[in-house]
């Protein structure tokens, strides 16, 4: 809307926003940034407290000749983490091999004589071997699973067909599948369901993770978009339509 300077009887002059479409503006700007820079915010705090710690409890752990805080005057922030990394790579490469791979088979026996570390030691190990593969490989597709009751759906991922007693019991056609819960997928049921029972989904097991993540808040494109063709690709279509 404009009006008219009754006075001068010039041209049309802009209206003045209202005060409340101003505040309502401006509000909408703050949280528009504050989307932005909260989670770089937290990012930062949480990596921040995360090498605070691991320097904290590394850095005396290193002898004096080879910590770098004996000869500067200030303190070398994540060198305790780099240690850290150095000091697991190379107890990875040592594991890794035939002696490596014999000492851990004598201490995993040793280990399992004590009652009480017996339970605990497997239950961290297994925990630890299965945050440190690559979930989304374990995975081979995501599927909708109508559960809880009736009319009501989740996600699930397929990790294997019934297979052993259970796939005796049950029945080649039956799908072994994990219903993780939100936001944390690292808990969830696992369930053996009929394969005819269950709805395949195209999406990939990494989006269907996303989606988990962030309780549906972060939806895969659909129908996805096809993937861009290699030069290798183009070359064979061009050289077969000669």
């Amino acid at each position: 809307m404009a009006r008219r300077n009754d006075h001068e009887g010039g041209p049309l002059s802009p209206e003045k926003p209202h005060p409340q479409s101003l505040f309502a503006w401006l509000r909408g700007r703050f949280f528009a940034g504050m989307v932005i820079a909260a989670p770089i915010a937290v990012t930062f705090l949480i990596l921040q407290f995360l090498i605070s710690e691991i320097d904290r409890r590394v850095v005396p752990l290193i002898p004096a000749a080879l910590n770098p805080e004996t000869y500067l005057k200030y303190a070398v922030p994540g060198f305790g983490l780099i240690v850290l990394v150095v000091f697991l790579t190379i107890l990875g490469a040592i594991a890794t091999n035939l002696i490596g791979r014999s000492v851990i088979s004598v201490g995993d026996r040793i280990l399992g004589q004590v009652p009480i570390v017996r339970s605990l030691y497997s239950a961290f190990k297994q925990l630890v071997e299965v945050f440190a593969k690559d979930n989304t490989d374990q995975f081979s597709e995501v599927v909708l699973v109508e559960y809880p009751k009736p009319g009501t759906w989740c996600l699930g991922f397929v990790s294997s067909p019934a297979r052993g007693e259970i796939g005796a019991a049950l029945g080649p056609d039956f799908l072994g599948i994990f219903v993780p819960t939100t936001p944390n997928p690292t808990s969830g049921f696992l369930m053996y369901l009929d394969a005819r029972e269950v709805i395949r989904l195209s999406m990939t097991v990494e989006e269907g993770a996303k989606m988990i993540l962030s309780a549906g808040l972060v939806v895969p494109e659909f129908p996805p978009s096809p993937k861009p063709e290699s030069k290798s690709s183009k070359t064979l279509t061009s050289q077969s339509g000669k």
